[in-house]
């Protein structure tokens, strides 16, 4: 998986990644049949092992709880320091040459399937009487998603932790204006 992550698709070779599995070649192509199908099997794995937090976040009672989770545990996993900078689905392949374009299109459509599940969960505040009946869940969760995303280009090329948490909550603050979400009540002490 890290070979994939900090060499993208393209730049991992067969010998790469053998020699970070401790396997030759033709044990490679015995366990996985082909690079591309160990690579959508490391993404699957790095979805499972490194992405926990958005399911976390989803689980969040509020939309403005969903939004700020994930956001704030996105910085964090970009900027994570046992792991590369960034994020595999960016990292691994946003562009390759026209012979593995199928990879190109795999991770599109696994970030838009992301997209998706966080449109899906504020069309259900929204039905809840979380979000206001006006709210778009689609273009949230799309400005939501291309924050996160952004953050992962930029971890990688070496914005801090710090930095990148100024952005979440500048884009926090836009979801709650763009959605009409409404802020967690705030704790108070007793007197």
């Amino acid at each position: 998986m890290e070979v994939f992550w900090r060499q993208g698709y393209e730049g991992a070779s067969v010998s790469d990644l053998s020699e970070a599995m401790g396997i030759n070649k033709p044990s490679l192509y015995a366990a996985f049949g082909s690079k591309e199908e160990l690579f959508r099997k490391a993404v699957a794995l790095y979805a499972e092992k490194d992405m926990g937090y958005a399911r976390d976040a989803f689980a969040q009672p509020t939309a403005y709880e969903v939004v700020a989770t994930l956001l704030h545990e996105n910085v964090v996993a970009v900027t994570r320091t046992d792991r590369p900078a960034g994020c595999l689905s960016i990292q691994g392949g946003t562009s390759c040459s026209t012979e593995n374009a199928p990879i190109a299109g795999f991770l599109a459509a696994s970030r838009l399937g992301g997209e998706g599940a966080l449109a899906d969960r504020l069309a259900r505040a929204v039905a809840d009487g979380d979000l206001p009946a006006h709210a778009d869940p689609a273009a949230l969760a799309r400005f939501v998603m291309i924050v996160t995303e952004g953050h992962a280009v930029h971890a990688a090329a070496g914005v801090s932790r710090e930095d990148l948490r100024q952005a979440a909550e500048i884009a926090l603050a836009g979801f709650v204006a763009a959605s009409g979400a409404r802020l967690p009540e705030q704790a108070t002490d007793p007197v």
